[in-house]
């Protein structure tokens, strides 16, 4: 009889033995395998560590051919490298896993604490319901309340009840498609009769100036940087005897660093801003504007727990002189804190953050030294911030640190305002009257969050003595001049998420009180005001006159070039210059050696304008642009015009620079 082969060697499909390794036996202890297939797991084994060297040689740089001629310690170091990317990209997949969990866990929570009504077929489970902070026997009765109103969506057969959306200023989602029609057929937000005139208020905007912004150089109060560019430039550069030039002249990593010099560096462009501050009031005082919002990134990252700094001293000089500009002028000035600010949330951390920011705000305004009046009308508005699923013990976390851990000068200064997302006027203006805080009403804000058990969208009944009484009375108290906000949403928006976005400009005035201090929030800032002021004919319209299309009289300029020869040779040796338009082709072999190009023309000197003229609209105040030509304040960009020439126009003289390939 045959022998039979032993477990020790396996044909393969060549004839030849391959032993067999442990690993292809035990890889299912509990299955007998037959010879054929001890045979196919042994070839796949065998194919996959081969295939997995080749594709590591790859990544390496090498192929599995050469693996054995090459040197130990270099095939050493490439797997080190190969290893050591394959960790970093590991790490990375785990980095984007931990934030899309994240990103998970806050949209689930945003749907838990918002007060929209699920249904109840959604969930099998059960009927969705808020998520309750408190004794779960405070919350019965609005559980029940929701779930009477889950049961009347599910009768009606929508998603989302008509009129429970109504009631919460949400559009219902079943006439989702024809959101344009919606949109054009919304009444507008200013549903009053009543016109603030005459005027004689001040009107304002918020932080940047789209003139100066665009002059050359720039004018603006919000020069930033990031906080790498702060680590950066605490190394001294590589040449500390010239100034410092981003590819020239850089920090030098190689030194030791220097924290003094990181915030030197953020320092001086809290500066620069500060200096720019005074250009932009007077701009402003020319054309009739009194009222602006300084930016809160004057003085970048200046609240930062770690990167953060105090104005004074290095800031107080300065601060002081662009007060002395303001109070001469009689300007108003205000700041806003970002959205971040908020003294209601349950985190710690935050309102720590919070605190810092608004104590980094007083400063800035307590250094400009303003008179009396002025330095009590120089407030700072914060919005409340997130509901975090319970509005009032968010309002009662509000109290107990405003009254705990804000100083007296800040609570001079602070003022609430409604916003777009949560808070209604109805919901702060309780609070304001009993921490004696002022309430700074946004109608824009108002007709997307309000109260319909209290009044309607728009701004008729907002404007009514009943309400606008009581708010008032909030600033009156501190002897504060009552300022309000004012915006438009863009056309044809219809959902609450779209009705937030500003208009560039706004097509009226809201019905207050001719003498109040309206802030227009818009994109094009001061055009929104000039926009205003000569649609009703605002006191100084008639100085505003609209741009040259890219030109300006108003900046220095270098004196032009000399004239030049405008003499081209082609290749046949035919002189072709750019002709006059009343002359004739010639013949350019017939002409004297002295008939050139040359301009007679004296050149003009070079511009050279005072400080107190630069960027200032020039002699005819042109600083007006229509709306959606910004980029007619920027040099017109070079045109280069391609296109054949004409055959016939060829060796006849006749061919114009503009016509050239």
């Amino acid at each position: 009889m045959p022998k039979r082969k032993t477990p020790s060697s396996t044909p393969t499909s060549r004839g030849t033995a391959t032993p067999t390794t442990d690993a292809a036996q035990t890889m299912r202890p509990d299955v007998q395998l037959r010879r054929s297939s001890r045979r196919l797991t042994q070839k796949d084994h065998e194919f996959d560590e081969q295939q997995t060297r080749d594709i590591q040689g790859k990544i390496m740089g090498f192929s599995h051919a050469n693996q054995d001629e090459m040197d130990a310690d270099e095939f050493a170091d490439k797997k080190g490298a190969m290893q050591e990317g394959v960790q970093l990209a590991i790490e990375g997949l785990g980095r984007l896993e931990r934030r899309l969990r994240s990103a998970t866990k806050k949209q689930k929570r945003k749907v838990q604490e918002s007060d929209i009504d699920i249904p109840k077929n959604l969930h099998a489970e059960q009927p969705f319901l808020p998520r309750p902070t408190r004794d779960i026997t405070d919350s019965l009765p609005a559980m029940k309340k929701d779930q009477d109103k889950q049961e009347a969506n599910k009768e009606n057969k929508g998603p989302v009840g008509a009129n429970q959306a109504e009631s919460r200023g949400v559009e219902p989602l079943e006439t989702a498609p024809d959101a344009p029609e919606r949109g054009a057929a919304r009444a507008p937000p200013v549903n009053s009769g009543y016109l603030p005139l005459p005027w004689k208020g001040r009107l304002g905007y918020a932080c940047l100036n789209t003139y100066l912004r665009c002059a050359k150089p720039a004018v603006f109060n919000s020069r930033t940087c990031r906080m790498a560019s702060i680590i950066d430039h605490r190394y001294p550069l590589q040449d500390t005897s010239q100034p410092e030039h981003y590819l020239k002249n850089r920090p030098d990593k190689s030194k030791d660093p220097d924290k003094d010099l990181g915030r030197k560096f953020v320092q001086d462009l809290g500066l620069a801003n500060v200096r720019d501050i005074v250009k932009i009031l007077r701009w402003n005082d020319k054309y009739g504007i009194k009222l602006f919002r300084l930016s809160s990134e004057m003085f970048p990252f200046a609240s930062h727990e770690e990167h953060g700094y105090k104005l004074a001293p290095f800031a107080s000089e300065v601060l002081a002189e662009t007060g002395r500009v303001a109070a001469e002028l009689g300007h108003r000035l205000t700041t806003h804190p970002g959205q971040f600010t908020q003294l209601g949330s349950p985190r710690k951390e935050v309102v720590t953050a919070a605190v810092r920011d608004l104590e980094y705000h007083d400063e800035m305004l307590s250094l400009l030294r303003l008179p009396e009046q002025q330095n009590r009308d120089a407030v700072m508005i914060i919005h409340m911030g997130g509901v975090y699923g319970d509005k009032a013990a968010t309002l009662d976390r509000f109290w107990d640190n405003y009254t705990k851990l804000l100083s007296d000068s800040i609570k001079r200064r602070l003022v609430l305002e409604n916003d777009d997302v949560a808070w209604s006027v109805h919901d702060l203006l309780p609070i304001c009257e009993k921490l004696n805080i002022p309430l700074v009403l946004d109608y824009h804000h108002h007709n997307i969050i309000f109260d319909s058990s209290k009044c309607r969208e728009g701004t008729y009944d907002i404007s009514q003595p009943e309400i606008m009484d009581r708010i008032a009375a909030t600033w009156k108290r501190k002897g504060i001049t009552q300022k309000m906000h004012y915006s438009e949403p863009c056309a044809g928006a219809v959902t609450p998420r779209d009705r937030r976005k500003h208009s560039p400009r706004v097509m009226t005035l809201p019905p207050c009180p001719p003498t109040m201090d309206l802030m227009i929030e818009a994109k094009d800032k001061e055009q929104a005001v000039f926009e205003l002021m000569r649609t009703f004919k605002l006191p100084g319209f008639e100085k505003i006159r609209d741009v040259i299309p890219y030109e300006r009289d108003d900046e220095n300029r270098p004196a032009p070039k000399g004239p030049t020869k405008n003499r081209k040779k082609n290749g046949g040796g035919v002189v072709k210059r750019k002709r006059a338009p009343d002359e004739h082709a010639i013949d350019m072999d017939a002409v004297g050696a002295g008939a050139d190009d040359t301009s007679d023309e004296t050149p003009k000197p070079a511009k050279s304008l005072s400080e107190e003229d630069f960027a200032m609209g020039g002699p005819e105040n042109r600083v007006y642009w229509p709306p959606g030509f910004e980029e007619w304040l920027r040099p017109k960009k070079r045109e280069i015009k391609k296109g054949k020439v004409p055959p016939d126009a060829i060796g006849d003289g006749e061919l114009d620079d503009e016509e050239t390939c």
